[in-house]
Parts: C-alpha cells; sequence; structure tokens
C-alpha cells in the first residue's frame, strides 16, 4: 500500500521532462505568437464552458481533445485551464502547438489571481500555517494519521480547492462544466447545460450505490456541529464532472458558506482533508443529481467496473491512484484515455511517452 501511494505521488521522468520541454520553446516565441485565437469568446454566456484546474498537461491534453472528438460543434466550445506558476507557460505552449480543431482555449496562471490570498481564502491561510505543513511532512510522528492517502501533495495544492471559486473566476458566465483532469469524455456533453437544476446549485452524479459512499464515510459525526446539521446517510455525490448554475451559486451566497465551515474546520475535527467533504457541506440540499450515464467513477481504483457501463457513460473517471499515465494504471483501463494521447506528438516522442 505504501509503494502504490509513492508511484501515484511520483511523477515519470517522461511528464517531468514535457513542461520543462514546452516551457524552453514557449519563452522562445515572440509576444505575439504567445497569444490564442478566438479571445472574444471567453465571456460569451451562449456557448458551452468549460473549468479545468491542471497542472499536467498530458492529462489536460486529453481531456480536452476527448471532449472535442465527441462534440458536435466545436467551434462553441471554451476550454479554460488554470495552472499553477511552474507549467503555466508549458500548458499554453502545448495547446499553441496543438491546437484544439475550432474550440477556443484559455490558460490561466494561479498566481495572477491577486484576489485569492490567506486574508480572503481560509483554505489558504490554513494550508500555509504550520499545523498542515506539520501534518504533512512529519509522517513518522508516532501520533501522526495512519491513513496514507492524506499525504498526497494534492491536498496541499490551492488548484484543487479553486472549484470553490468558479464566479470569481468566471464573473461574465452564468453556467460553467467543472472538469477534473483525471477524466476522459466520450460523447457530447452539450445536454448538460440544458438539464433544469431545480433552483440548485450543482448538478452532479450520486455516489451511494454502494453503503460507504454516505456522508458518514466523509464528515466526522461525533462532532456536533456535523451532527446538528447533516445526515449520516444522505448520499454523496462525486466531483470530476460537475455542471454549475454561477447565477444561483452568487444569489445562495455559496463562496461564503464554504468558508464559513472551512474557518470552523480549522482544526480538521470536522473532516480530515481534501474537497469533497466542504463540497458535501457547502452544497448540502443545493445539489441535484444528474443520470449516473453522465460520469461513471472508479478507473483508478476498482477493477471491476461494468465494461457496459463505461461503454455507455458519457464521461468516465480515473479517480483513485492508478492513473491512466502512470506504470500502475490498469491495464484493461487504460486504452480508453491512451486513444485520446497523441503519442506520435514529437514533444511526447522526445520526452519518451509512450503508450
Amino acid at each position: 500500500m505504501f509503494l502504490t501511494q509513492l508511484t501515484a505521488k511520483t511523477l515519470p521522468k517522461g511528464l517531468h521532462c514535457l513542461p520543462l520541454r514546452l516551457s524552453t520553446e514557449y519563452y522562445n516565441l515572440n509576444s505575439a505568437q504567445q497569444q490564442f485565437p478566438n479571445q472574444d469568446k471567453l465571456e460569451d454566456p451562449r456557448l458551452f464552458h468549460y473549468a479545468l484546474f491542471s497542472d499536467n498537461i498530458l492529462a489536460a491534453a486529453v481531456v480536452v481533445n476527448s471532449t472535442v472528438s465527441n462534440a458536435k460543434d466545436p467551434s462553441k466550445h471554451v476550454f479554460h485551464i488554470v495552472s499553477d506558476r511552474l507549467n503555466y507557460a508549458a500548458m499554453r505552449m502545448w495547446f499553441l502547438a496543438n491546437p484544439p480543431g475550432k474550440a477556443t482555449i484559455q490558460v490561466l496562471n494561479i498566481d495572477e489571481f491577486t484576489w485569492l490570498n490567506s486574508s480572503y481564502s481560509p483554505v489558504l491561510k490554513q494550508l500555509g500555517s504550520p499545523s498542515m505543513i506539520d501534518y504533512y511532512f512529519k509522517a513518522h510522528r508516532s501520533n501522526s494519521d495512519s491513513n496514507l492517502k492524506f499525504r498526497n501533495p494534492k491536498y496541499l495544492s490551492i488548484l484543487n480547492h479553486l472549484r470553490f471559486y468558479l464566479p470569481e473566476i468566471f464573473p461574465k458566465l452564468n453556467k460553467v462544466l467543472f472538469v477534473d483532469d483525471d477524466i476522459v469524455v466520450q460523447k457530447d456533453l452539450t445536454g448538460l447545460w440544458s438539464i433544469d437544476l431545480k433552483g440548485n446549485v450543482n448538478g452532479a452524479v450520486e455516489t451511494c450505490g454502494e453503503s460507504f459512499h454516505r456522508f458518514d464515510r466523509y464528515l466526522n459525526f461525533s462532532n456536533p456541529l456535523i451532527s446538528k446539521n447533516f445526515d449520516p446517510h444522505a448520499c454523496g455525490w462525486a466531483y470530476g464532472m460537475n455542471i454549475f448554475d454561477l447565477d444561483q451559486w452568487k444569489k445562495q451566497n455559496i463562496t461564503e458558506v464554504y468558508h464559513t465551515w472551512q474557518k470552523l474546520n480549522h482544526d480538521r475535527q470536522l473532516w480530515k482533508l481534501g474537497t469533497l467533504p466542504p463540497g458535501l457541506i457547502t452544497f448540502w440540499k443545493r445539489t441535484f443529481p444528474i443520470d449516473r450515464s453522465w460520469h461513471v467513477l472508479g478507473l483508478g481504483y476498482n477493477p471491476s467496473v461494468n465494461r457496459r457501463e463505461i461503454e455507455r457513460a458519457a464521461v468516465i473517471h480515473y479517480n483513485g491512484n492508478l492513473k491512466p499515465w502512470l506504470e500502475i494504471g490498469m491495464p484493461k483501463f487504460r486504452h480508453y484515455w491512451a486513444k485520446f494521447a497523441d503519442f506520435d506528438n514529437e514533444y511526447l516522442r522526445d520526452c519518451n511517452i509512450n503508450p
């Protein structure tokens, strides 16, 4: 188990080479060459907008490529990718060199969100706190948490928490589809924008087909703040492909709800880590369940995901440690992902990234 955790956290050499190679090339371009086309579409609410927050160029490329390949009219799809300082130039270079057909791309650097600072965002303040750093990096302590899962650096990444700030990032949009970078799109997704969320903020697939995906798995019901406000048997839902109504979000002041709970959890007594527990709390009674065939989960940990379900799904999700770009990924699920990665691409070949 320890080795699986370690492998899941370790970036393969090829995926380390790729951003270095792309960044070098990006800084050799003049400023006109560094610009993307169609920037007039970025705030057009009539189009289909996607939010993808990622520091993994290959994974982001597969998300965009699979979405565009299955779109009925790619020119109406707009991808807003936010990356971190280390991968920003490389992410831009990848999509400048490999434009996604007629779709529109925007690549932003999280460091340029000046409003996102520790005086505004409780989670930023907490991520930088000595107790949090202690929790992550002093794992040898006898009293440290035995659950290795929480040592994954993704929990320390602010990119992971950006999903709670969608209206701040996209002030002019009224709906946005949030996608994780470990998904593959297999059908046209435009139908998601016309689902009537009935006044809810979040459209998501519920995950309580198995009994252990209920609220009591994620939240600490021995704490009165949790037990007074939530139902332990309530159905959990999945992040990874969520349609968010940003008008309702602003109306219901969702970011403030999130901040309130995040402050209450400063000592990690309400939930441990991650974004799903605060998501379940923030969108409690504000989540509309969408049909399960939109989003099939488990390809990163569950070898028994049904093949018919995978092939019927609009989106498949490699949630878990066994990512398809890692050697430990499950071979029987890898081809659904690999067919959207262009392994003949010169950058991938130069970095020795093979199928």
